[in-house]
């Protein structure tokens, strides 16, 4: 009873630090513009619109953070092979793991842009001073809290696989969850701001995204403080609960029918969002239907 009460409030720790960890991660995302709407920053300059969004999608987040969360904790699981501390150990990682973030960031944003040349998009030089840092500050809190979770589960709950592998797989699993959840925020609801609510985006809107905030233009900032309202904590949420669900079901149902059970518990919790899902997803097109233009009076009269 003791070992299993332990292993749900490992599991719960290791949920909030998965929940601290997707928050960060898909604000630093956002801010960077590295998620699927980054092609709508790209395409902008070609379409003549010139910005100041920061353009650092030098790959997906899934292969991104699996980098950065695999160097953190294989740095920090060398510097425990040494006797160091491990709060001390991943602390270290996750920094040295936060530069190498911040080199592939600025070398993205350097390379894309001046891909632009010659539709007259600039490099900022100020962008670069002053959102890098910002996109590093992020990072480093998800890497870090990704890493945290991972040593937990080697140290307290036994995981067979060594700690580099786990923050290659959770940081993958980390990166999808924000691509997943955030991006879609973050693109529609942030980008095409102007365009109607459910009204999709033409062909003719292709990269007019909004590039005008309240007081002059909009920066990668404004879209860090928007993404930390809602598409950064649904992030937050969507990966804690993967992570507190996948070590719940292990630790109550390992034991049934030589580890079977656990695989099952799985199974049904997958059915289960699938359903609540489909009654979503229903409720949401009966409820609002399809989009429709709004007919002025004179066509109405």
């Amino acid at each position: 009873m003791e070992e299993l009460l332990f292993g749900i409030g490992i599991s719960a720790v290791a949920g909030a630090l998965a929940t601290v960890s997707g928050a960060a991660e898909d604000t630093e995302s956002d801010i960077g513009s590295q998620g699927d709407p980054n092609s709508q920053v790209q395409l902008a300059p070609q379409m003549g619109y010139i910005h100041r969004i920061y353009s650092k999608a030098i790959s997906g987040e899934p292969p991104a953070y699996g980098l950065w969360c695999a160097l953190g904790a294989g740095l920090a699981w060398a510097l425990m092979a040494i006797n160091y501390n491990p709060v001390l150990a991943i602390v270290l990682g996750s920094a040295i793991a936060v530069f190498v973030q911040g080199v592939y960031a600025t070398t993205a944003y350097l390379g894309r842009t001046a891909s632009l040349a010659k539709f007259e998009q600039p490099v900022y030089i100020d962008l670069i001073k002053s959102v890098t840092t910002v996109t590093m500050a992020h990072a480093f809190v998800a890497i870090f809290t990704c890493v945290s979770m991972c040593f937990l589960m080697v140290n307290a709950l036994g995981h067979p696989f060594p700690l580099p592998l786990l923050g290659l797989v959770w940081g993958i699993a980390l990166g999808a969850a924000g691509s997943a959840t955030g991006n879609p925020f973050y693109g529609k609801e942030r980008q095409y701001q102007t365009q109607a609510f459910g009204a999709g985006v033409p062909i003719s809107a292709s990269g007019n995204i909004v590039r005008y905030a309240e007081a002059g233009q909009r920066s990668s900032l404004d879209n860090g403080w928007f993404t930390s309202k809602m598409g950064g904590p649904a992030s937050g949420v969507c990966f804690g609960l993967i992570v507190f669900l996948e070590l719940w079901r292990t630790i109550f149902f390992e034991e049934f029918a030589a580890g079977w059970g656990a695989v099952i518990a799985g199974i049904v919790l997958i059915l289960i969002f699938m359903i609540i899902d489909r009654f979503v997803e229903t409720w949401a097109r009966k409820t609002y239907g399809p989009y429709t233009e709004e007919k002025s009076e004179e066509a109405s009269s």
